[in-house]
Parts: C-alpha cells; structure tokens; sequence
C-alpha cells in the first residue's frame, strides 16, 4: 500500500485551549479511514489543520501532517492553494456557508475546471453539468443557472459533493457528507464514493451515523476530548471495543446495534476542553473507572490484534464487549 497522508502528534491550540492533542493518523491510497465522535471532539478542527484551513485564532502548534513525504506545514499559501482540489478536497459541513450566495452554482463549479484545466467557458459549462448529474442533481443543465439559496440542503450538499470530485483528487477529506441526504439519495452518493475509492481516491470521513462509516470505510479512529482514543479496523472496533467511550457509542447508536438490543445513551456530558478532568478524560463518565483513572492520563498503546486504545484497563472492556 500507498501512503498519501501521515499525521504524527498534531496539536491545535486556541490560545491556552489545546482543541486537538497530539493526533496520530495515516490513510492510504485507495483506503478509506473514518473520525467519529460525538461534537467537540477535534473530528472537524483535524480536517481543517490538513487542508490549512484553520480559523484565524486557532493554531497548530506541534506535529507533522506529511502528503506524500511534504510537511504541510512547511508549505507557503501559494503552494498549498495549488494542492487544493487537485490533490486534497473537502466536502464541508455545512454547504451553504461554503458556497458564494453571489454566484451560480454553475458558475462556481466551472470556474474550477477554467482555472485549473485551462477549460473554454463551453467546455467547462459541459463537465459541470455532468458533474452534477453524477450525484443525482435532476435537470443539471437548468439547475446549473441557480443561486446557492434555490437549492434545498441536500441539494446543496450534492453541489459540494460534485465540487469536491470534479477535479478527481487523490485524497477526499468529507464531514458529514450525508447529513442532510434522505435515505435513497444517501446511498446513491455512498455508492459513487465507493466508486471512486475503488478507482484509487482515498478518503477521511467524518461522521457521527456509525452505520455509515460501516458501509464506507476499512479503518476508524475514535476521537474523544481532542484525543484518539483508540484506532483500528472497523472488523475489529465494531465488532469487540477496546475503550469505554467506543463501547458506549456503539450502545447509544441505532445503526450499529442489533435491532433486539437496547439503545443506551452514555451518561453526562463530554467535558470543557478549559477545564479538563484529571488523569483520563473520559473517567467522569465511564462505568470502568477507577482510582488510576482519576490520576493517570493512559497513553495510547497497541494491543495483540495490532490496533491501538488509551485505555488502563483495555483488556478487560475487549473481554466485557
């Protein structure tokens, strides 16, 4: 396998506040390695330190994002600018924010293919309209001609899809893609995903449905208070958790459980990122918990099947899944 993009430590700071700690990932070509966790917990802030788009008060301030060998971070915005799109693509959380309410969609999309592929106004206008109608916009053509606001959230979010993958990059950051997607036209776009996963495209999903991570990727990082909390094939993760926090979400979330099995929230709340707990900072929360809990933060450490949990007791929550 390939390795396109390899995280070491990354770190990202507000001030004081470390968002992110000291995140370790990497995604080969042709792979698909899903972030999940619940709000808040650096799924998005990780993305946006890869695509150098973090907001002006936030930093990273310690690690390595290396793409092909390259640190990022040691690129200049002109450089970066000219590996967006072509190489690394996001899809964005929210589209409507993403997209200029100026301009036609059209416009926006072919305005990539011109600036980019040296495209005529023509033909540019013609991989547009086919680039929509790929992820199952109805009347591309006229549809093309509409402002961001004419169009519903899911079609919105269709027009981010067929943004990020018109100039077919190599590496696929997507948050949340199918949020605002019903259920036939969700599974169209995962099927174009996989399509293009099997064409060599690798992707980062973001995402809080675990059925979807399920049918989309072959690895997962669980992420919880800026930290992975643990890593490892979704066989393995989905079928026997290694953390508490994992276990709990897989009980709280209807997709992934049995339909004969209860679905049962996690108790209190994820913590304040200026006010973190002692030791572990899921402890508050964790029905394992103990005194060391309380005192040590436990380092992320593999375990015999080869993937990875920051849990003191790891062991016994494999054997209590």
């Amino acid at each position: 396998m390939t390795t396109l993009l390899d995280i070491t430590d990354l770190s990202v700071a507000f001030g004081d506040v470390r968002a992110v700690r000291g995140v370790s990932l990497t995604v080969e070509k042709g792979q698909t390695l899903a972030v999940v966790g619940e709000s808040g917990s650096g799924k998005s802030l990780t993305s946006l330190a890869i695509m150098g788009l973090l907001p002006p008060q936030a930093m990273a301030i310690e690690g390595s994002v290396l793409w092909d060998g390259v640190d990022l971070f040691d690129l200049d915005p002109d450089e970066l600018r000219r590996l967006r799109g072509e190489e690394l693509a996001m899809i964005f959380q929210d589209p409507l924010s993403a997209l200029n309410p100026s301009l036609t969609v059209g416009y926006q999309i072919a305005e990539m293919f011109r600036r980019r592929r040296g495209m005529s106004r023509a033909a540019a206008g013609e991989r547009t309209v086919a680039a929509m109608t790929e992820v199952g916009i109805p009347d591309a053509a006229t549809r093309a001609r509409a402002y961001p606001h004419e169009f519903s959230g899911g079609m919105r979010q269709r027009v981010m899809i067929a943004m990020a993958l018109a100039l077919e990059p190599r590496l696929l950051i997507a948050d949340e893609p199918t949020t605002a997607l019903d259920v036939t036209v969700q599974a169209q776009i995962l099927r174009l995903l996989r399509e293009r996963q099997r064409q060599g495209l690798a992707m980062i999903i973001i995402s809080h449905d675990l059925g979807v991570v399920a049918r989309t990727a072959q690895s997962v990082v669980v992420m919880y208070a800026g930290q992975t909390v643990e890593s490892g094939t979704i066989a393995e993760v989905y079928t026997a958790p290694a953390h508490p926090y994992t276990l709990g979400l897989m009980a709280a979330s209807p997709s992934a459980r049995d339909g004969a099995r209860e679905i049962r929230p996690i108790d209190g709340n994820p913590p304040d990122l200026t006010a973190l707990p002692a030791g572990c900072a899921f402890h508050p929360r964790c029905p394992f918990a103990r005194d060391r809990c309380r005192t040590e933060a436990p380092p992320p450490r593999s375990l015999p099947s080869g993937r990875t949990s920051a849990c003191h007791y790891a062991e016994e929550v494999l054997n209590r899944a």
